[in-house]
């Protein structure tokens, strides 16, 4: 019983201490599911790439490296790595752009402000099922709401099949996924907004800075910390996106929203490729472990005043 009580008072000691004992009787359970749920299907993906793995639980052969030359002497990879690109950049744009507007309207004084910095995020807390049906039904060709209005202020003569066109169906999936992720952003640039320091544009108005002076010069230095959070954790994001993709065009028509996500689902499902789709997705890894890599390097992370993360 003495022995047990000694054990307890040491335990106590540590914890008031920080021992590195204690330390990683705390990290240790994080860790363990950091290494159950990514390391070991990261090194299991690995592993399957170099096999003729076709469906997940049959026998495979060790081929070597002959996934990645298939893959990368593959027209569709290319096509859909280049695709990726335009989906992450395009997507940039438009969420940047939307969540910069809403978050200096919600910094403004106005009535109903905080029932409007509730609600903004009403579009990216829905499921993603809910919001493809919505959007779905609304482009819908036939009878959705956006062709009425297309039609009826004559901006076309016929419907636009938004989703089924090869010309549309990009431009399109990038707006509601923008539409969906420019909340979450607007409230991290909002937050930065928050912690400038009024004094800042006190002393600017007195100097004589226009609105826009003020922007360029307090605004936008004061930001960059959180716009360069942004910048890298929504391009990894937008890399990885699969679920609004696949629910509204399954990567069609005739592969115009084809991925790097969506192919490797197709080639492991539905093409019954799993060592393929394995190495497109160490490949993808790569990618953006080496664009994080340079991201960091060379992309200023700028200073500020305030901490914001």
């Amino acid at each position: 019983m003495k022995a047990r009580q000694t054990s307890f008072r040491a335990f106590l000691h540590d914890a008031r201490t920080g021992s590195a004992p204690f330390g990683y009787l705390l990290v240790g359970p994080l860790v363990l599911w950091l290494v159950i749920t990514i390391a070991i299907p990261l090194i299991y993906a690995v592993y399957v790439g170099f096999t003729d793995a076709g469906i997940i639980g049959t026998e495979a052969d060790f081929i070597g490296f002959e996934n990645y030359a298939t893959v990368l002497g593959d027209a569709e990879f290319r096509s859909a790595f280049g695709r990726s690109l335009i989906w992450a950049v395009g997507g940039a744009v438009v969420q940047t752009v939307l969540a910069f507007a809403t978050a200096l309207a919600l910094n403004q004084a106005f009535r109903g402000r905080r029932f409007a910095r509730t609600w903004i995020i009403l579009s990216w807390i829905i499921p993603t099922i809910v919001i493809a049906i919505l959007w779905r039904w609304m482009l819908n060709a036939s009878y959705g709401i956006a062709n009425f209005f297309v039609t009826t202020l004559g901006i076309s003569e016929t419907p636009i099949d938004f989703l089924g066109s090869p010309k549309w169906a990009l431009p399109t999936v990038i707006m509601i996924n923008a539409w969906r992720w420019f909340p979450f952003l607007a409230l991290l640039i909002l937050a930065g907004l928050q912690s400038i320091p009024g004094e800042l544009y006190e002393a600017a108005k007195v100097d004589g800075a226009n609105a826009t002076q003020r922007f360029f010069n307090i605004t936008m230095p004061q930001l960059q910390p959180v716009l360069y959070v942004v910048g890298l954790i929504g391009t990894l994001w937008a890399f990885n996106i699969f679920d609004v993709i696949w629910l509204l065009t399954q990567g069609g028509p005739s592969g115009a929203t084809q991925t790097l996500p969506v192919m490797i689902y197709d080639r492991a499902f539905n093409g019954f490729a799993m060592g393929e789709a394995s190495a497109i997705s160490v490949l993808l890894c790569a990618f953006l472990l080496i664009f994080s890599v340079l991201y960091i390097m060379f992309v200023p992370a700028g200073e500020s005043d305030t901490e914001v993360f």
